[in-house]
């Protein structure tokens, strides 16, 4: 059983735990897209911190997205899972949620339901 670090997070400064606590228990990170690069360097980011670089990130990629591109995107190649991130992959809109392109792109098509943020 391995013990998480105490870490700095070098955006803010915060201090956050990283690390695996198990095989079964993995790091709070690993519930969110595999989208960077070791090599982008930088140590690791608090949760807050790296949520918002996930967000940024993804957005950026989504504004490239067009209709014809959105058949081939990078999201469906990703590891599938079953969490959903509020803010990477929905936002609540009047306690209803509304799932945003990323979703739809790591779907990898259209439900036909007429989505607000279908890419397709």
């Amino acid at each position: 059983m391995s013990t998480p670090k105490t870490k700095i997070c070098s955006s803010c400064e915060a201090a956050f735990s990283c690390g695996d606590i198990s095989s079964e228990n993995k790091c709070w990170c690993n519930d969110y897209p595999p989208i960077f690069n070791l090599s982008e360097g930088g140590d690791c980011l608090c949760p807050a911190c790296f949520k918002e670089a996930c967000e940024d990130k993804i957005d950026a990629y989504i504004e490239t997205v067009t209709p014809k591109k959105a058949l081939n995107n990078k999201a469906m190649l990703l590891p599938k899972t079953d969490n959903l991130i509020e803010g990477i992959d929905y936002y609540i809109e009047n306690g209803n949620y509304v799932f945003k392109a990323w979703f739809h792109l790591k779907r990898g098509t259209c439900c036909g339901n007429n989505c607000r943020h279908c890419p397709y």
